[in-house]
């Protein structure tokens, strides 16, 4: 079933949702389209007490892009799910509600969707590609996927969903950040961020074949298990930080503006056009 064109929504295995980024000719490049189907997917799967485990993928080479720059700011067509209001404001004070209502407040609802979700995804994870990765509770990959948050290069320290010290570790963290590296599905899995690395071919089915596998559990295990974990990275400070690093993403945007006449610093576009030029890689 299409939630719109940039999402499908199925149930492959029983107790098993699955939501499937659909813009592959486009790299799954993120638009506010995509992103509010995802979230009426993540919802839809939600209230169905049929489903047990929640799946997200993509078609194509690549699981995403990240953001579409060219469109992304456009809010024709939104639908306000959250109460963050201001949307239509100017200056940076409608900066601030958009991104929060879109990245931060979505993004954060899907990290604390109740039932497992795993991410299943190939070739190229990049910047907004992580953030709607990163709210899944595990990840399987293809062995040619390549990670990388480089929009330092843009003037902002860090893409909006800020998870990247208990991703990668806070050094690992900084480096990756400071030099908008790639990082392969094998460093990743090493790192803690990637559950297990398959051959492309094996994605679908390994990533299927989990899923089935947790689903069995009863859910009331499953979704205190879930919540059990979260709630030691909330003590941990880990919402706190998300909070703080999106503040200063915005310090970033308005920076931006006063420096470059531009919601990011031009020159960022050159400095990466090595990792977006690259091509999928072969396992």
């Amino acid at each position: 079933m299409k939630l719109g064109e940039r999402v499908t929504y199925d149930v492959p295995v029983e107790r098993v949702a699955r939501a499937t980024l659909t813009r592959p000719e486009m790299g799954n490049l993120q638009d506010v389209h995509l992103l509010y189907q995802l979230d009426a997917a993540y919802r839809r799967a939600a209230a169905d007490d049929s489903i047990s485990v929640f799946v997200l993928a993509a078609e194509g080479d690549d699981f995403s892009l990240g953001h579409d720059v060219d469109a992304l700011f456009s809010t024709d067509g939104m639908d306000q799910v959250t109460l963050e209001g201001g949307l239509g404001l100017g200056g940076v004070e409608g900066d601030m509600a958009w991104e929060s209502e879109v990245f931060l407040q979505l993004h954060w609802r899907w990290r604390n969707f109740p039932k497992p979700s795993i991410a299943s995804v190939q070739g190229r994870v990049f910047a907004g590609g992580m953030m709607i990765m990163w709210p899944c509770d595990l990840i399987v990959a293809g062995e040619d996927a390549l990670f990388a948050d480089p929009v330092t290069a843009f003037g902002i320290g860090a893409v909006e969903l800020f998870m990247h010290p208990w991703e990668f570790g806070a050094r690992r963290a900084k480096e990756l950040l400071f030099t908008g590296d790639t990082l392969t599905a094998s460093e990743a899995e090493e790192l803690g961020m990637v559950s297990r690395v398959v051959p492309p071919a094996d994605l679908e089915r390994a990533t299927l074949a989990l899923a089935e596998r947790i689903a069995a559990r009863p859910t009331a295990g499953l979704k205190m298990a879930k919540k059990a974990v979260n709630q030691t990275l909330e003590i941990q400070g880990q919402w706190n930080a998300v909070q703080t690093a999106f503040s200063l993403h915005t310090l970033g945007h308005a920076h931006s503006r006063v420096v470059h006449d531009a919601y990011i610093d031009p020159a960022g576009f050159e400095l990466t056009r090595d990792i977006w030029d690259l091509p999928k890689q072969d396992a």
